[in-house]
């Protein structure tokens, strides 16, 4: 009997790709760049699973497309690139990779919330441009972090994260904003307030948003909130593209509206706002917030063990629409 086909549909390490072989006739994507949607499509056909990241969509024009397809494995935990309803109701089984980045995401977040705060990013490109003539008083006289108000605009497993690094490390007091309020017993080893979202905009001396995106959720912080915040205060996303509006956060930083946003992630991305490259006041990096090695290879491990279960019988560990097993 031949063995079920598979696509790895982006780059990864070689040796967790080989754990796929003795399930399955394994196709994969061996170059650094995603397939445009008409090539993943193409490659799709007669596959049983895919495995992908963030870069790849899944939406009804694929599904429609491949009809085979029986399981959706991607190796990030956001997931708005894949249509999870239009998944379910054609009985394809989703997966993604929380927990295993949570503590390395959180790590980053908050470097790069100091990195914008103690504008190291300016400062280093000052250094390298050969413009360190003498040392001054104010020379990138940026915000303290320690003893600073820490805002948390997305109170889950990063966002807790970001705020026990915070509190325990740093002296921040906590306020957070989240849909619902975490219970007394997990905001106290926090240190952590719940407040609405404006009270946490305007108290905030560090912003940090860790929201996952949802229609919902699209430019939820605007010029309106922009403009609430502290002429003083930072912004930094470690969320999802969308959730800022990036043309209005450019002009807030331009006009000194706030004093600097780090920001890992962009609308539109790969592409970013060329009024963002522009400005001074910001640290940018390309979608790098889980990018330890030990990370990556864990979150690939999890993608592989869901697409390994879903197609062999087994239970995945992390389905998001677990219920198209029991049809």
């Amino acid at each position: 009997m031949s063995k079920p086909k598979v696509l790895v549909a982006c780059k990864t390490f070689s040796d967790i790709v080989d754990r796929l072989r003795p399930h399955f006739d394994v196709e994969t994507n061996d170059t650094d760049q995603p397939w445009p949607q008409d090539e993943l499509i193409r490659r799709l056909q007669g596959k049983a699973g895919v495995y992908i990241s963030g870069s790849s969509k899944v939406d009804t024009t694929l599904l429609e497309a491949c009809p085979d397809l029986r399981a959706v494995c991607t190796m990030a935990v956001g997931y708005n690139n894949i249509d999870v309803p239009a998944c379910t109701a054609r009985g394809v089984l989703v997966s993604n990779a929380p927990d295993v980045l949570t503590e390395t995401t959180a790590d980053f977040g908050f470097a790069l919330m100091m990195a914008t705060a103690r504008r190291i990013t300016e400062s280093e490109h000052f250094l390298r441009r050969g413009e360190w003539k003498h040392w001054s008083v104010t020379m990138f006289a940026g915000a303290d972090v320690h003893g600073a108000t820490l805002g948390v605009l997305g109170m889950g497993r990063i966002g807790a994260a970001i705020a026990r690094r915070g509190h325990l490390g740093f002296g921040m007091p906590v306020i957070y904003h989240n849909r619902s309020r975490l219970p007394a017993d997990q905001e106290a080893p926090l240190g952590a307030q719940w407040v609405e979202k404006d009270e946490l905009l305007q108290r905030a001396d560090h912003l940090v948003i860790v929201v996952p995106y949802s229609p919902s959720a699209h430019h939820l912080i605007g010029e309106r909130e922009l403009a609430m915040m502290k002429p003083t205060a930072t912004l930094t996303n470690i969320a999802r593209g969308g959730v800022v509006d990036d043309a209005a956060l450019a002009h807030a930083l331009q006009a000194g509206t706030i004093a600097a946003a780090g920001l890992d992630v962009f609308e539109g991305e790969p592409v970013v706002h060329p009024a963002l490259l522009e400005c001074t006041n910001v640290v940018l990096t390309p979608h790098i917030a889980s990018a330890t090695v030990a990370t990556r290879r864990a979150m690939s491990n999890l993608a592989v063990d869901n697409l390994i279960a879903v197609l062999t019988g087994g239970t995945p560990p992390t389905a998001l629409n677990p219920e198209v097993l029991v049809k």
